[in-house]
């Protein structure tokens, strides 16, 4: 694997883990995934941050063992530049359908890859 193509897959096993109920469940493995600076702005227009995030998601749809999970569909991502990778996909959740757009940087010392933006946005039931 290429450098480029090795980010990418970095960074995508990076957003599966994030999907995994039992990451979402615990602030201590989600903040590993997320950076300091983290920023989403949520299907629903609400912005995130990190601390808000890590606070909120353990509670969020997805983060329950017993309960629906995400399933992906159609991940694929592009390097930036070294150290930063953008991915989209969609993932259905339930009955909801949604796409999404991830920025992923990895900085020396940081511990690895994180997300460091996402924007969702909801499809409308029969929407292209």
């Amino acid at each position: 694997m290429d450098g480029t193509t090795d980010e990418v897959a970095q960074a995508i096993a990076g957003e599966l883990r994030l999907m995994d109920p039992r990451v979402r469940a615990s602030r201590e493995l989600a903040a590993q995934l997320l950076d300091p600076e983290f920023v989403e702005v949520g299907g629903s227009g609400r912005r995130w941050t990190y601390a808000t995030m890590l606070a909120e998601l353990p509670d969020h749809p997805g983060s329950s063992a017993d309960g629906p999970r995400f399933e992906p569909s159609g991940i694929s991502g592009v390097r930036l530049a070294p150290g930063l990778v953008h991915l989209t996909f969609e993932t259905r959740l339930g009955g909801l359908r949604t796409r999404h757009s991830s920025i992923w940087r990895k900085r020396a010392g940081a511990g690895g890859w994180r997300m460091y933006h996402h924007q969702a946005t909801r499809v409308s039931p029969g929407g292209e």
